[in-house]
């Protein structure tokens, strides 16, 4: 398999070392403040916690020399984990709370962005 470097990506390398930051910022906050009154059980805030620091370094590695195929990956992933949010804090997998319901919207809105700025950043760059 080759691999092809992406050229011409400023907007592109912004995008992933910022999903990256925030990604591994929301991961510290979270694995710190995981006692909130959130509804969601500690165990799945301690581990998606770990998951979003390793996927912090992970992305923001990617946005220092971005790669067509991982590139994709990400932005896939990003999607998956926007959807997953809306349906933990409205389907009642957990009895969120309103807290709860709050910063995993907030969170997802985000990621949002995150998509909108890869996405377009992956067009310019082609």
């Amino acid at each position: 398999m080759t691999t092809t470097q992406v050229r011409h990506d400023s907007l592109l390398r912004f995008a992933l070392k910022l999903d990256g930051v925030a990604s591994g910022g929301l991961g510290l906050i979270a694995l710190l403040f995981n006692d909130l009154p959130t509804g969601l059980p500690r165990g799945l805030v301690i581990g998606l916690s770990v998951f979003l620091l390793f996927y912090g370094v992970g992305v923001f590695l990617l946005g220092l020399r971005p790669i067509r195929p991982l590139v994709a990956v990400v932005i896939i992933g990003n999607s998956v984990w926007v959807l997953d949010s809306f349906l933990t804090a409205f389907a009642g997998w957990f009895p969120v709370t309103g807290l709860g319901v709050f910063l995993i919207v907030a969170q997802a809105i985000a990621v949002m962005g995150f998509i909108t700025l890869q996405v377009l950043g992956l067009r310019r760059s082609a």
